[in-house]
């Protein structure tokens, strides 16, 4: 038979094998990598303490990532208060600003914001402790992190505040409000510790999270409410003077 005939079987072709699929370039993973590394170990040994080089053999990159990704150690150090956490300040800031939206619904929004991330379990509490060692050993981090993360949203609920009570401007009392309405998403930062040892249902799924928020918002709701009851009071007061 020939070449042609149709009985000859035809030659098998050769398997060409799948193309290797090049690795990710756009280094998403070691990046995650030296930030979380990083994270862990300033909140253990501080800023001081902490070399680019022992963040690098940790998290399995070339010392040289560190400076094509957050520039210097400062840069690293910098990104670990305003990454993990995934908040912004900015977008509370925002909703405080909302026309027409009611106090219980704005306070409703800043409470699931401020709290939202202890849905993220470790990180949050290496995160504390890198805030709480900032405070005893401070860089210029904490200044930047005062300006930028704190003043606003507290000037924004201030003024949300204002509006709310008719007062022209923020006084002492108003800060004082602003101060404890705060503070109550704060303590459950702070008190992690301890809502774990002694109820750990509380903090242990994000819906025990938001139903955290829910009641927070209310207990905010109260505060507010009294110091209403207290202008009121003090405003009779004076009127009742000759």
């Amino acid at each position: 038979m020939n070449a042609r005939d149709p009985l000859t079987p035809a030659p098998t072709p050769a398997l060409t094998p799948p193309p290797r699929r090049a690795p990710r370039s756009d280094g998403a993973e070691a990046r995650h990598r030296l930030l979380h590394t990083a994270l862990r170990l300033f909140a253990q040994n501080g800023f001081a303490k902490t070399s680019i080089r022992e963040i690098a053999r940790e998290a399995g990159v070339n010392v040289s990532a560190i400076s094509y990704y957050f520039g210097d150690k400062e840069g690293l150090y910098g990104a670990t208060f305003n990454e993990p956490m995934g908040s912004d300040s900015n977008d509370l800031v925002a909703a405080c600003n909302v026309p027409g939206q009611s106090l219980e619904d704005t306070l409703r929004i800043c409470m699931a914001a401020m709290i939202d991330p202890l849905k993220q379990g470790e990180i949050v509490r290496q995160c504390i402790q890198l805030h709480m060692r900032e405070m005893l050993e401070p860089t210029s981090q904490w200044a930047k992190e005062l300006e930028r993360d704190i003043k606003g949203p507290h000037r924004a609920i201030a003024e949300l505040l204002c509006r709310h009570l008719q007062v022209a401007r923020a006084d002492d009392d108003i800060h004082r409000l602003t101060f404890a309405i705060t503070g109550l998403s704060m303590q459950l930062y702070v008190s992690q510790d301890f809502i774990e040892a002694l109820r750990p249902s509380l903090l242990r799924t994000p819906r025990a999270i938001d139903t955290w928020a829910d009641r927070l918002t209310g207990y905010a709701m109260a505060l507010v409410q009294a110091e209403t009851a207290r202008r009121r009071q003090v405003a009779a007061e004076q009127r009742k003077k000759p």
